[in-house]
């Protein structure tokens, strides 16, 4: 049998063909659970384009595993929290419905708030915590989903992180970067403040001894931070 053969479930799923996914899984229900190159399950696929129809055919299935990781250790979940503008959230509904498991870990140790905040999808944010998704997971490069969220800038996840989450706000990553080290050097003005607002220790130095505001890409962002601390009564080194 040829791969094409061998993988049409995948395709299928890739491709959001439901009649063709329904008559495939009435043919051969096994096909849903193999893996094909990339050691993905026709789920993983359904659930990176986003096809919420062959998703419920696929989570409707016999002895279906919501937690099935592909090659780099990342689950339906995970994949769901990754799309852009926040397109994974039924996909994720469905999913929780079915006991997926919010707290594994990819094999770079990431779990779904990292995917999540990385992309800026405030309302997967808020879903994954209120299913106990823990803020306080450092991934292998020792980065909070709170780090992720400053280096996109995006001040409501990072609210969300701190607050619900109780993400720490001056925890250090592997480079010794707090999150205002990264809001700072990807020019974050807005984010950088709230971080100050919510307790970041501006005096924090990174490994290589710099400040977060030495890290600042230009000097439209340092006035703005600059300017904005002093009227808001945050002192900076």
């Amino acid at each position: 049998m040829d791969s094409d053969q061998k993988f049409a479930l995948h395709e299928a799923a890739r491709e959001g063909r439901n009649e063709v996914v329904e008559s495939l899984l009435n043919a051969n229900p096994k096909s849903a659970f193999v893996k094909d190159d990339d050691e993905r399950l026709p789920i993983h696929w359904a659930a990176a384009y986003n096809r919420v129809p062959v998703v419920e055919l696929l989570v409707a299935m016999k002895d279906f595993d919501p937690d099935v990781e592909d090659g780099s250790g990342w689950t339906p979940l995970m994949i769901a929290a990754s799309l852009k503008d926040a397109a994974g959230d039924a996909t994720i509904d469905l999913l929780l419905r079915k006991g997926a498991d919010v707290s594994i870990k990819s094999n770079t140790g990431q779990n779904a708030l990292h995917f999540a905040s990385s992309k800026a999808n405030i309302s997967t944010v808020r879903t994954l915590l209120a299913n106990k998704c823990s803020a306080r997971v450092k991934d292998k490069r020792g980065q909070l989903p709170l780090h992720r969220a400053a280096a996109v800038g995006s001040v409501p996840i990072l609210k969300t992180l701190l607050e619900e989450g109780k993400s720490p706000v001056n925890a250090t990553d592997g480079d010794g970067f707090t999150a205002l080290h990264h809001a700072i050097s990807e020019g974050h003005g807005p984010a950088a403040i709230l971080l100050l607002k919510s307790g970041a220790e501006a005096e924090k130095r990174d490994s290589d001894g710099r400040l977060a505001i030495e890290l600042v890409p230009d000097d439209k962002v340092k006035q703005y931070i600059l300017q904005t601390a002093e009227r808001e009564g945050i002192e900076l080194p």
